[in-house]
């Protein structure tokens, strides 16, 4: 099994910073809500909780430049 490493700060009420061994992210948004993160590799998420064991997730990433 291999090992990783993540960690997430509360830098903000609602927005938190995540770092694992790779990159780092912040995700804003409220409990109930839509939530927004944004990475540091340029992908960009947006997701939410459906009711039950549901849920809503759209990932779109950093097109590369010319």
């Amino acid at each position: 099994m291999p090992i990783t490493f993540r960690k997430s700060f509360r830098i903000l009420p609602g927005v938190r910073l995540n770092i694992n061994k790779r990159s780092w992210s912040i995700t804003s948004g409220s409990k109930n809500g839509p939530k927004h993160t944004t990475s540091s590799t340029g992908r960009r998420t947006t997701s939410m909780d459906l009711p039950g064991p549901f849920g809503w997730r759209k990932t779109t990433k950093k097109r590369r430049g010319h």
